[in-house]
């Protein structure tokens, strides 16, 4: 009998997750409160509302029930928007054993505690382990890896057995997982390189060409790096797949809601219409909120993200912000960076 795993919630990162799971041979229960989704999945194999043309494995089950979804689980991957994760925690705390594999794949800060999404899930499950809640993250657009688009991405956990033991469950001949024992640093890339790709959509849209947005990939970088480290991520995570890695292929494609959320707001249209306009969370909005906030707490440099923040909360024209970008004071390129943080992995 093939093994059970659930995934919570049926949007398109999930649903990708879901079918390369059930690529793996799993039975997978895909929980959705939209009782029309749930239809759609079982009745016709297709999520069209986030995945227009892909057709789901027929491993593939929904259901609106979190009891249903979690009963028999061996593992569970949650993939709810920052906002709504404490309340699908939640709502899993009745159902979900102790023992259950636990993996995240949300890329954001939780708002106003400013938490991360692991230490969010340990809040609200206290009955699991923290040191084995384990965070998916890379690059890995949904609507390619619904295709089988050869894709890489890494799990981090503070149990070395609980991230080989997500890696055994997702890896496929197309969506090849590294581990990192970096959580800490995992999350804080996922999440920050969100703000530089708005900050990429914004150049594309006011034509300032690639010269601006390699200069603004690799300030951004910079500035993920700098407040990753202070937080007390490992440097070394930022140059990979978590951080470069994401930061590129988040900046650049067509399939970024972040990006495509910038070029609006650079054609003029106000955030409110933009939000309305894209139907779907995009995380970026909010993770400028955390790191203006979580910049002075750390005593950060983030002038990127300062000056998003004043383009999308205080109504700052993009061209200025940009302007003041280009003005600031002379400074060296080089920074001292700290030592690589020791983990439990490596003694």
């Amino acid at each position: 009998m093939a093994k059970k795993v659930s995934v919570l919630v049926a949007g398109s990162w999930g649903t990708a997750i879901a079918s390369v799971l059930a690529d793996n041979d799993l039975d997978v229960m895909l929980w959705s409160r939209n009782e029309q989704q749930v239809a759609e999945i079982n009745k016709e194999h297709r999520n069209r509302r986030f995945l227009t043309d892909a057709v789901l494995s027929p491993r593939i089950r929904a259901t609106s029930s979190m009891q249903e979804a979690l009963t028999e689980a061996e593992a569970v991957v949650v993939v709810a928007p920052s906002s709504a994760m404490r309340d699908v925690a939640a709502q899993m705390k009745p159902y979900l054993d102790s023992n259950t594999l636990l993996v995240h794949a949300t890329k954001g800060f939780e708002t106003g505690t400013l938490k991360r999404m692991s230490t969010v899930l340990a809040d609200e499950l206290p009955d699991t382990d923290p040191a084995r809640i384990i965070v998916l993250s890379g690059p890995s657009h949904a609507e390619e890896v619904i295709r089988q688009c050869p894709t890489t991405v890494v799990v981090a956990s503070e149990s070395e057995a609980a991230a080989e033991a997500a890696q055994d469950l997702l890896i496929t001949p197309f969506f090849r997982v590294y581990t990192n024992p970096d959580v800490v640093g995992v999350e804080v890339g996922g999440a920050l390189k969100n703000i530089i790709a708005l900050g990429a959509g914004l150049t594309d849209g006011l034509d300032y060409g690639d010269n601006a947005k390699a200069a603004l990939l690799t300030r951004g970088l910079a500035e993920i790096s700098r407040l990753g480290t202070a937080m007390g991520g490992n440097p070394l995570t930022f140059a990979g797949l978590a951080g470069i890695g994401d930061l590129v292929v988040t900046c650049t494609s067509k399939h970024s809601r972040n990006w495509r959320a910038g070029y609006m707001l650079a054609q003029g249209k106000p955030l409110e219409e933009v939000l309305k306009q894209m139907g779907m969370v995009v995380e970026g909005v909010k993770t400028t909120q955390a790191a203006y906030t979580l910049s002075r707490q750390f005593d950060v440099e983030m002038p990127i993200a300062d000056e998003l923040y004043q383009v999308l909360f205080n109504g700052k024209p993009a061209a200025a912000a940009v302007e003041d970008l280009m003005g600031r004071g002379r400074t060296h390129e080089i920074e001292e960076v700290a030592k690589p943080v020791q983990t439990k992995w490596f003694g």
